[in-house]
């Protein structure tokens, strides 16, 4: 096997291994916090979930630096999935241009960059919202008009011209690699930043929506990487975001209309 075939295939090993690793440090954080795989608490967890942020003890779901390890791990096992058709694209250009063993760590690198930034400022949004009393300990929203609302609003976003550019980048990356190229590992690096920013402006509302079911839902992480990887698929990737606008919006007018219709 030549030389450049068994790096490349040494890179993608280490790739699907740190997805694998990510999805078992979310599985056992979510047993070990006492929750089911869709993200319901059992009896500890559930007196846990109503804990004041502000009690004088121990509690790391009321601290940003394990908040934020908690996203990062989380941004690796959702996102990482939706990558495969980008960093294939740039392989493809590692025997038709000169794109380099190097250079696709820099993309996966930058990319990565971008989605612990992320990371960062969702886990400082959840820690405001968990001390406004909008969430519980456990992420999940407090009232089921926010739920509601969160369906609605990343609904609308399927459809709007913001998602439409985003998803075009991240569907066709082969595009973005032609009119960006740049060679190395730096080079890599500054096309990973560009297309990790185009991909948090398409897929941010997903992680948005973890405060409907909470944070820790092992269910609604596989449903969004799922749909995240089906919307990147260049065969069908444009045939999927505007139906699942419509899903969410019916989605979030039922999470308000079912109690009112049931009585509750």
């Amino acid at each position: 096997m030549p030389r450049g075939a068994l790096m490349r295939n040494v890179l993608w090993l280490g790739f699907f291994a740190a997805i694998l690793v990510a999805w078992w440090w979310l599985y056992d954080m979510s047993a070990g916090m006492g929750l089911d795989l869709i993200g319901r608490p059992g009896g500890m967890a559930e007196a846990m979930r109503w804990m004041d942020p502000r009690m004088d003890m121990d509690m790391p779901m009321a601290r940003f630096w394990p908040l934020f390890a908690m996203w990062a791990v989380m941004m690796a096992a959702m996102m990482l999935p939706t990558m495969v058709p980008t960093l294939s694209a740039y392989e493809d250009l590692m025997t038709s241009a000169n794109g380099s063993s190097a250079g696709w760590l820099g993309v996966l690198g930058g990319y990565g960059l971008v989605w612990v930034a992320f990371a960062a400022v969702v886990a400082g949004v959840q820690l405001a919202l968990l001390f406004g009393g909008i969430v519980d300990m456990l992420g999940i929203a407090t009232s089921r008009w926010l739920s509601a609302g969160l369906l609605v609003v990343v609904g609308v976003f399927q459809f709007t011209r913001v998602k439409a550019v985003c998803h075009g980048v991240c569907h066709s990356p082969v595009g973005y690699f032609l009119g960006h190229w740049r060679t190395g590992f730096a080079g890599g690096l500054r096309m990973g930043l560009g297309l990790g920013a185009y991909c948090v402006g398409c897929c941010w509302g997903f992680m948005a929506l973890g405060f409907v079911g909470g944070v820790m839902s092992l269910l609604w992480m596989g449903l969004a990487t799922l749909f995240m990887v089906l919307e990147k698929l260049p065969q069908i990737g444009h045939h999927v975001v505007k139906p699942m606008g419509f899903a969410l919006i019916l989605a979030g007018v039922a999470v308000v209309a079912v109690p009112v219709v049931m009585g509750g």
